[in-house]
């Protein structure tokens, strides 16, 4: 049985009278890479704040490694790092200054955090800027350098809070490289994130929370299981009809059918889908196909039918997210 290294148990938390987290339970075992999924409030920060300290559940139990972190919430904050949602360095001080004072906070001697620093600048693609204000670098600079300070101390524990949010595609891609490095290596990692291409390219285990709720937690690989043998189409006409999907499934029992707008239909079968039977069957109500592409199901489907959000408002999360060229 794998070694549980953080145990959470029923934590609620409130926020002037609004339930932020309720009644939250799960396990993370020791070297697991462990996501949790959803939309902005859900309560993924808010979580990430109480198992580091940084906040304290009004209910429930919480333990990392042998510690008991209810009563004393920083307990194991010596054995975890945590790379916020914002960066919480110094912009006046250099990237090397930065981190040799967050080495100087977890008690290392002044050699060894200057050679750890010194590593880490070269691990991360830093070290041109090493003597640069902190201030002036790009924001996928700033992230690399803020995940270094999280792990300066070589932390068993590793939180990230949405690491790739708002930063460029190149800088998010490095970013990922580096997480997942650091899982090779043996790091524990918890991650929070709304991007579903992220989490279920580099989770072992993902929960999915909405409105401080876990509504399924599972592998990856489990939760993509029941949808591994669908065949999905996607049917694009050029002209609106009223009722086909309905007019479609009493054709095919065997096929079902859901209107993504008034001119595209996705199609699913767990058997193999016709398409000239399709297209016959669209032009013979009046509606001539333009476009018939096969959709290979992924885990954005999984979320939206267990959670019923869907994932174009995920989608306008990102967009705000994420900076203008």
């Amino acid at each position: 049985m794998e070694e549980s290294l953080i145990e959470v148990v029923n934590i609620v938390k409130r926020f002037d009278g609004v339930t932020a987290i309720d009644g939250l339970s799960f396990s993370v075992s020791k070297g697991e890479f462990f996501g949790f999924l959803g939309p902005n409030g859900a309560g993924k920060t808010t979580t990430i704040n109480i198992l580091t300290g940084l906040a304290r559940a009004d209910s429930g139990s919480i333990r990392i490694s042998d510690r008991d972190c209810t009563r004393n919430p920083k307990a194991a904050q010596h054995m975890i790092g945590v790379v916020p949602d914002e960066s919480n360095l110094y912009p006046e001080l250099s990237g090397y200054d930065n981190l040799c004072f967050c080495a100087s906070l977890y008690g290392m001697r002044k050699i060894e955090r200057q050679e750890r620093s010194t590593e880490l600048l070269n691990t991360f693609g830093l070290v041109e800027a090493a003597h640069r204000k902190f201030g002036g670098y790009s924001k996928g600079m700033k992230r690399r350098l803020t995940i270094a300070a999280g792990i300066i101390h070589h932390p068993q524990i590793l939180f990230l809070d949405e690491p790739t949010t708002g930063i460029d595609v190149g800088s998010a891609r490095q970013i990922r490289q580096l997480i997942s490095q650091l899982h090779r290596s043996g790091t524990t990692i918890f991650l929070t994130t709304h991007y579903i291409e992220e989490a279920e390219r580099l989770c072992d285990r993902i929960a999915f929370i909405v409105k401080g709720k876990i509504v399924q937690i599972d592998t990856v690989s489990n939760l993509l299981q029941p949808i591994q043998d669908k065949k999905v189409m996607l049917i694009t006409v050029n002209s609106p009809t009223l009722n086909l999907c309905e007019r479609l499934r009493e054709q095919f029992p065997s096929l079902s059918c859901e209107s993504r707008s008034p001119v595209q239909f996705e199609v699913e079968s767990t058997r193999t889908i016709n398409v000239g039977h399709l297209v016959r069957f669209f032009e013979e109500n009046g509606s001539e196909v333009v476009e018939a592409k096969r959709v290979i199901p992924s885990l954005e489907d999984v979320f939206v039918k267990t959670t019923g959000i869907e994932m174009d408002a995920m989608r306008k999360e990102r967009e705000k997210a994420v900076p203008n060229p």
